[in-house]
């Protein structure tokens, strides 16, 4: 049962999220409607969903313009995400416990160094990537976005991985070397497992980074054959073509917000077990 003293908390956070509440209201009635008054949905029709058939979206205005196929850019968009989460959750989880356990020359300017890199905003970097993309060959291609998003990602999930580390016991990876296991196997069999709620954060951390992405994507991305859903939607919404379908636009963002929705459904708990600070790096 709520306690009294908990009502005016409840009815302030309750203010602050009705507008969210009504957007994603209309968003939904627009997608399965011909219009929308206020935010009642208006001559109910699945015809902006009809695209789920054959994924091909009929540029509006037009007879033989298509959109980009929508299954190749979820397939796309799937691709960024997955590659950026797991390799995020390697690099990461290897920086992190080489970090954590061993004390060397530099290691603490590297961990502020770190600090600093993730602090610059990423589209400052936008013209020196593109020269470098440029000359790996690396431009207009997914594998090029994925590396600059692997890279500018990587020090908020070190320091993410290294507190989770710093948080096991020497004694307890001790005390597998004493009974016999190898540096990789204390690592692998008694020390991973106890940091696999910082393994999750990293790895949806990674997952909604890839998944959302847009400015590297428009930027560094000219096929239309890689573009993923941040781009369909951007053309969706801005009209690139002169005409905007309200209908399909929302259906389209709806079916772009189902896995970030079932990722936090799933994820919440791992995400509200984040610790950073760890024991510092003296």
């Amino acid at each position: 049962m709520v306690s009294r003293k908990h009502l005016p908390w409840i009815a302030f956070m309750a203010l602050l999220t009705l507008p969210i509440v009504l957007l994603y209201t209309l968003l939904f009635a627009q997608s399965v409607s011909e219009e929308v008054v206020g935010i009642l949905p208006v001559n109910l029709t699945l015809s902006n969903w009809e695209f789920l058939k054959d994924g091909n979206i009929r540029v509006p205005g037009t007879t033989t313009q298509y959109y980009p196929n929508v299954y190749a850019v979820t397939l796309n968009t799937l691709a960024l995400a997955l590659t950026v989460a797991f390799l995020e959750l390697i690099f990461s989880s290897l920086a992190g416990y080489a970090i954590s356990r061993y004390k060397f020359r530099g290691r603490s300017a590297f961990l502020a160094l770190a600090l600093v890199l993730h602090s610059f905003p990423g589209i400052t970097l936008l013209i020196a990537l593109f020269y470098i993309l440029n000359v790996m060959g690396l431009y207009d291609t997914l594998l090029g976005v994925i590396i600059i998003k692997v890279a500018l990602d990587m020090p908020l999930d070190i320091w993410i991985m290294k507190g989770f580390f710093d948080g096991i016991s020497w004694d307890m990876e001790m005390s597998a070397l004493v009974d016999g296991c190898s540096r990789l196997q204390a690592w692998w069999k008694v020390v991973m497992p106890n940091v696999r709620n910082g393994l999750m954060t990293v790895l949806i951390f990674g997952f909604l980074s890839g998944w959302s992405e847009f400015i590297y994507v428009l930027t560094f991305i000219s096929s239309q054959d890689y573009w993923t859903f941040s781009m369909l939607v951007y053309a969706l919404t801005t009209g690139e073509y002169s005409y905007i379908n309200p209908g399909v636009t929302s259906a389209v963002a709806i079916i772009y917000m189902i896995p970030v929705i079932l990722f936090f459904l799933f994820a919440q708990q791992y995400l509200l077990r984040i610790q950073i600070a760890g024991k510092g790096v003296a």
